[in-house]
């Protein structure tokens, strides 16, 4: 049932997001708004609403504070690439990197085919790599020199 929910709060979310650029929120109204504690919506932002996925979140706490999420270009900023190769770090995920790579095609950035063969380039089936860290490590290379390439052609 969470499940539900978070996919619930996240399609409200994104529903307000297909109309204006940015929506700035009180986790409190939100959580009441589908009966669930704030900490859930925090979970939502945190999981679904981050840069890797597209998404700039900014929040400020107290009495009159609120999450304002914003929808970026990834690759035109120059900043937002520099933060998502920070994020990529020394080593990602295949988890991780495929949310890259679905928010590459979500902005039109990679055609399907495009993200299907930087999926099948960064998955463990192709790089066959008994080490775990180690193959973390070459996926983070590809996927950074994806995002490099991207940059130079558009």
């Amino acid at each position: 049932m969470a499940g539900n929910l978070s996919d619930a709060i996240e399609h409200y979310l994104k529903q307000i997001l297909a109309e204006q650029a940015q929506v700035e929120i009180k986790r409190a109204e939100i959580a009441e708004r589908f009966a669930v504690v704030p900490s859930q919506i925090n979970y939502v932002i945190k999981t679904r609403f981050n840069l890797q996925n597209g998404y700039f979140v900014e929040s400020k706490r107290g009495g009159g504070g609120y999450i304002r999420i914003e929808k970026v270009d990834l690759l035109s900023n120059a900043e937002v690439l520099r933060d998502i190769i920070r994020h990529i770090g020394a080593e990602i995920s295949y988890r991780n990197a495929a949310e890259i790579i679905q928010a590459l095609f979500d902005d039109d950035l990679l055609s399907r085919r495009e993200a299907e063969i930087a999926l099948a380039a960064i998955s463990s089936d192709t790089l066959q790599v008994a080490d775990a860290k180690v193959e973390a490590v070459l996926r983070a290379r590809i996927l950074v020199g994806i995002l490099h390439r991207l940059r130079v052609e558009r």
